[in-house]
């Protein structure tokens, strides 16, 4: 990259800087945003405070005190960024994922033993979900919260002195508690509706989808969804009825319900068999077409939580997706999803798919851009170094699809 094309990269930077930190009240503030947001797109393959004050060639102390202490709001910042992004990668969905980070001690903020995507087990890591703005051509994390443990609340911790304590060290919010990962996604959605935007879609992985509490939420909000569900997930075939065995006249009369026994996921798409399956290209990859063989078919969950939310009524009617390979003695993957019932399956199974971009960003958000080189051990501090990545790959999205003009001789 020739010096020109530097200086108008970091004019641009400058830019995007100047949108996303406008809620900043002074000027020193946006400047220390800036700067940070260039530390983490700079060379180097550490990206904590440390190296980083070094490479910048600025005072570390300010770069802390800007990060941990300086009163801004990361919220306000992450608002800004949804709506400069949202009309420039016009999401086909918003995507619900999470992303952990191994620990070796115990005093950053909701460090705990739990399950660790990272590592593939169970793990002393912290979580983060996020929301992401998707599309098969560009991505970007617009919104996080920090999943707290139980042993984090002082209200569900078997030791809350304990909790107390460490809590009090990370600076944790007293409003802030152990709340399910299915909660904070929505908490994450409706924020972003607050912001003025509009759902298209939420796509998700079992991790939030198995939870009916979740699909439930999404569904009283009217808002459609495609989100993976493990294999004994309860349903219904769509033909199934809800009756009421004859009444004699005398008592209370027989309330109708469902007389048949709901089935796995695995089961139902198992009785329909391979002449169910569909060979489906979804989209181009790195070395050509993606297919797979797919069954769809209409279905009524019928889980508990599910059947609670709908006393006296029909269970809703939805679409269940499943990936079934050409080699496989069975489904691998499964998806339910609300929505219409004449949606292409093409492009039910593309947007089942679309999560896909989501480990792009975390790749390029881990490996490139600092996200989990994080050494402080505040709350407050762990959330903006989040943003601040969020911003730094905002800019690397917005140079790959608006790359500059090539110069005119």
């Amino acid at each position: 990259m020739t010096a020109q094309e530097l200086t108008e990269a970091q004019q641009r930077l400058e830019s995007l800087a100047a949108e996303v930190f406008g809620s900043f009240g002074r000027v020193d503030q946006r400047r220390w945003g800036e700067r940070y947001v260039r530390g983490l797109l700079g060379a180097g393959r550490r990206k904590s405070m440390e190296p980083m004050a070094a490479r910048l060639g600025v005072d570390r102390q300010g770069l802390q005190q800007f990060l941990a202490d300086s009163p801004w709001s990361h919220q306000m910042v992450l608002a800004e960024l949804a709506w400069r992004m949202e009309p420039a990668i016009h999401p086909a969905a918003w995507v619900i994922d999470d992303v952990s980070f191994p620990k070796d001690g115990h005093a950053s903020p909701g460090v705990a033993a739990q399950y660790c995507g990272a590592l593939g087990k169970t793990a002393n890591c912290q979580v983060a979900p996020s929301l992401h703005l998707v599309t098969d051509a560009a991505s970007c994390p617009v919104n996080w919260r920090l999943f707290l443990p139980a042993e984090w609340d002082p209200a569900t911790a078997d030791e809350p002195e304990s909790a107390v304590l460490r809590r009090r060290r990370a600076r944790v919010p007293d409003e802030v508690g152990h709340v399910p990962k299915w909660q904070l996604a929505v908490d994450m959605v409706d924020e972003l509706r607050c912001w003025g935007l509009d759902p298209p879609l939420v796509v998700a992985d079992e991790g939030y989808g198995q939870d009916g509490a979740f699909r439930l939420a999404l569904e009283e909000r009217e808002i459609a969804y495609v989100v993976g569900v493990r294999s004994d997930t309860a349903v219904l075939p769509q033909t199934a009825a809800r009756t009421a065995p004859p009444w004699s006249g005398t008592g209370r009369p027989p309330v109708p319900c469902y007389r048949d026994k709901p089935v796995s996921v695995r089961e139902i798409v198992l009785a329909a068999g391979r002449g169910a399956r569909h060979r489906v290209t979804w989209r181009r990859g790195s070395k050509g077409p993606l297919r797979s063989y797919f069954v769809a078919l209409r279905v009524r969950p019928a889980g508990a939580r599910v059947r609670r939310a709908h006393p006296g009524e029909d269970l809703p009617v939805c679409w269940l997706l499943a990936e079934w390979p050409a080699k496989e003695p069975e489904p691998t993957k499964y998806w339910l999803s609300t929505l219409p019932a004449h949606v292409p399956l093409r492009r039910l199974v593309r947007l089942a798919k679309i999560r896909w971009r989501v480990e792009h960003d975390y790749r390029e958000l881990k490996t490139a851009l600092g996200l989990g080189h994080f050494e402080g051990r505040t709350y407050q501090g762990f959330l903006r170094h989040l943003t601040l990545a969020s911003v730094a790959q905002a800019f690397c999205t917005l140079e790959r699809l608006c790359p500059p003009a090539p110069a005119t001789v």
